[in-house]
């Protein structure tokens, strides 16, 4: 027998504001067929005045809480993905915790920009299948708009706010790829790239939040390739490939990316969970995101081979292989 981490439960939430492209042409100069041909986004969400990105966890975490039938004394971790925290410290996941009333346990962030939701079930599946624990919370969690220059068209436009949570629980499999839960991961980075997307902030080194800045076309040559990689990687360290997955639920960048990763790897879209025109690019809470609306939706369904991949600042990037 193998120790899983299995999926037992998923949530979202999203702030109540909704900002339609054309928001944006009453002070850019752009349109909403400029921002919808170059990224397929249509809308995003912005949190409200004083709702912090540990707000939208939390509600995202109850969601998830609720669709499993579990309770915050059922959790022995929180884990959370996220590049805007509330406060430099402590984590969100603390916060998280306090607010869910958990008094035992432990939580702690995880910080690789659209990649974090992928490291931080990497991290959790490591946490589970070690005995560390048995059964965890983990969120994406971002509130990009508070890091947005917003004279800069070609990044403004890009990014949402929001949140999505899942429960890892312990299950025993048989170690094979029909067991259920996380079957393997790939993870990378790279830091010669760091200059593509960044933020020009920083404790250490302005005392500032600073804003974010993105070099557009160099990115997504880089993204295309390394997400088909890692993808591919994460599927044959399990004996699988490209036609075996059910579903891919990419990171939520840009809908190009999106297309231009599944033709690689020889899927059609219909087999892709795609949020981005909704949500916009949300960064680490863009994956459980769009997982929590593929089930909502009743797409994604018990026994569904799920792959996800993400790739962000740093470079950091990675993928995730699992069955629903």
């Amino acid at each position: 027998m193998t120790r899983r981490a299995v999926i037992e439960g998923i949530g979202h939430y999203l702030p109540d504001r909704i900002v339609p492209n054309s928001e944006f042409e009453k002070t850019l100069d752009t349109s909403d067929e400029w921002i919808r041909t170059r990224s397929g986004i249509e809308r995003r969400r912005f949190a409200a005045e004083g709702q912090t990105t540990s707000d939208l966890a939390l509600r995202a975490a109850k969601a998830a809480l609720a669709q499993a039938g579990l309770t915050a004394e059922d959790i022995d971790g929180v884990v959370v993905a996220t590049s805007t925290p509330d406060l430099t410290f402590p984590s969100v996941a603390t916060m998280v915790q306090k607010d869910l009333g958990m008094t035992r346990g432990f939580g702690f962030d995880v910080q690789a920009v659209c990649a974090g939701f992928i490291y931080a079930l990497t991290t959790a599946n490591a946490l589970i299948m070690t005995g560390q624990a048995n059964r965890l919370l983990v969120i994406g969690a971002e509130t990009f708009s508070r890091i947005m220059d917003w004279t800069d068209r070609s990044t403004c436009v890009l990014f949402g706010d929001g949140a999505g949570a899942l429960i890892l629980g312990a299950r025993d499999g048989d170690g094979t790829n029909a067991d259920r839960g996380i079957l393997s991961s790939d993870l990378n980075s790279d830091g010669r790239y760091r200059d593509m997307l960044y933020v020009d902030g920083g404790v250490s080194s302005t005392g500032t939040a600073g804003k974010l800045r993105m070099q557009g076309n160099p990115l997504f040559r880089q993204a295309v390739e390394k997400l088909t990689s890692t993808a591919e990687t994460a599927l044959a360290k399990v004996g699988l490939s490209g036609p075996d997955v059910d579903w891919i639920v990419p990171h939520q960048a840009n809908i190009r990316i999106i297309q231009g990763t599944a033709k690689k790897m020889g899927l059609p879209m219909d087999r892709v969970i795609v949020t981005v025109q909704d949500h916009g690019n949300t960064s680490a809470a863009s994956i459980p995101l769009a997982m929590s609306v593929g089930v909502a939706e009743g797409r994604i369904k018990p026994g569904d081979l799920v792959l996800s991949e993400a790739i962000g600042g740093g470079l950091a990037w990675g993928a995730v292989v699992l069955r629903w």
